[in-house]
Parts: structure tokens; C-alpha cells; sequence
């Protein structure tokens, strides 16, 4: 049985895609910061889940937690990054910028480097983060949650090329969704709001198949032609 670790997974693509792997094979550990929400998950497959309580802006406590989860799955195949956080900051109030920076850079970093050190002494794995479509240009409503998807698409572009230079057996797999019906989903006007299920249902696929990119659904891989091809004196406008 293969071993994996969602961290994230209290709600929303961790959540379904905790009882994907879990329908699938996997041994898998969930965490989160909302315990009850863990335990919740954990009763419908109680023989499938291990819960690990955290938040990963703790950073001590985050690579405590993931070494004793790993012992008790008895290794490690695969590793999901779904944490994440983002509010919509029209006045660029700083501790709601601090609050995202904190989880989607700072958070997001030692877990990837952990990982990364982890699969290199154990030459196979597969890392994969969920990051955003937003992180390909700027943001007005929340500049901090686009700015830091952007650091965690170059971040995991440098650890892949790492990989590659060191010729290891890791698979490092950047899931970039459009808008999802979660608690992330913000602002007026939205549209192509997917459900959960199905970019939950793509995002097993891709990583199956060890993409190294996947836009989640695959229609929003148009849209991410679009933001990269149009000109900065048009989008400054939008």
C-alpha cells in the first residue's frame, strides 16, 4: 500500500482528494489546523486516515509533525501541499497580507524543503503543490495571495530543475485550478466556478500521471494563455 500526506486537508480539494487517494490505495495522513474537521474525515475510513494536528506557520512544529505522520504511515510515496490562504485586501491591510505570506510562502517552503531532503535520501517520490492560475499575473483585490501562488510556481520550478540536475527519481507536480467552489472562492463576478469533486477528480488524474504542470479544469489552461499573452498596459486596466 502506498503512503501519502496531505497537508491541508480539513476542507475543500485536500479533502477530496484525501478520500480519492484513500479510495485508491493509499495509506494516507491528513492535517490540518481544525481538529474536529480531521476527525470527521477520519470516520468515514477509519482504517485509511491517520490525523496529524497542525498549522504550518508553525514552522518547529509543522517538520515535527510530518516526521512522526511518516513513521506512523511507515514512509512515504507522495506528499500534497494544499494548505493555503488568501482574502480579498481592497485597503492593504497589512496583517491580512503578513497572515498569507505566512502560510503560502513561509509555510509552503519548509514543507517543500522537507520533502525534498526526504525523497532525495530515499531516491523516489513525488511531491505536488496546489498553487493558482492567480499566481500567473498580479492581483488587485489580493496582491499577496497572487504574489505568493507566483513564488510557489518559481519555487517548485527550481526545486524541478534541481531534481533534474541531481538526476533524481522525484516527480514534482505544480496543479494550478481556476476558480473552485471552496472557501477560497472570493469576489464578485466569478465564473467557471468548478466543483469540488471534479478538480478534485483531475487534479488524482495528473498526478497519476506525473504532469509536471495540469490547469484544473482543463479549460482554464485557456485562460492561462490569455493572462500571459496580454499586454501589461491592458491588464493594468482590468
Amino acid at each position: 500500500m502506498r503512503k501519502a500526506i496531505i497537508a491541508g486537508a480539513t476542507s475543500g480539494i485536500g479533502k477530496e482528494l484525501a478520500k480519492i487517494l484513500a479510495e485508491n490505495n493509499y495509506m494516507v495522513g491528513i492535517t490540518g489546523r481544525r481538529n474536529e474537521l480531521l476527525a470527521e474525515l477520519k470516520i468515514e475510513q477509519p482504517e485509511r486516515f491517520i490525523t496529524k494536528n497542525f498549522d504550518i506557520t508553525n514552522l518547529e512544529t509543522t517538520i515535527v509533525k510530518l516526521k512522526e505522520l511518516t513513521e506512523e504511515l511507515g514512509g512515504l510515496d507522495l506528499l500534497v501541499i494544499s494548505s493555503g490562504t488568501g482574502d480579498l485586501n481592497d485597503t492593504l491591510n497589512f496583517e491580512t497580507e503578513k497572515r498569507t505570506i505566512d502560510t503560502n510562502v513561509m509555510g509552503f517552503t519548509n514543507i517543500v524543503d522537507w520533502a525534498f531532503n526526504y525523497f532525495k535520501n530515499q531516491n523516489s517520490g513525488h511531491l505536488v503543490a496546489i498553487t493558482s492560475i492567480g499566481g500567473l499575473r498580479g492581483g488587485r483585490q489580493a496582491p499577496s495571495y497572487n504574489a505568493s501562488k507566483a513564488y510557489q510556481q518559481n519555487y517548485f520550478e527550481g526545486i524541478r530543475q534541481k531534481v533534474k540536475k541531481l538526476n533524481l527519481p522525484i516527480t514534482i507536480t505544480d496543479i494550478r485550478p481556476g476558480l473552485v467552489n471552496t472557501e477560497m472562492a472570493k469576489g464578485e463576478g466569478l465564473f467557471w466556478v468548478m466543483p469540488v469533486k471534479k478538480a478534485a477528480n483531475q487534479i488524482s488524474n495528473a498526478i497519476k500521471k506525473k504532469k509536471k504542470i495540469a490547469y484544473i479544469t482543463k479549460r482554464w489552461a485557456l485562460v492561462a494563455l490569455f493572462m500571459k499573452l496580454v499586454p501589461g498596459f491592458i491588464y493594468d486596466r482590468m
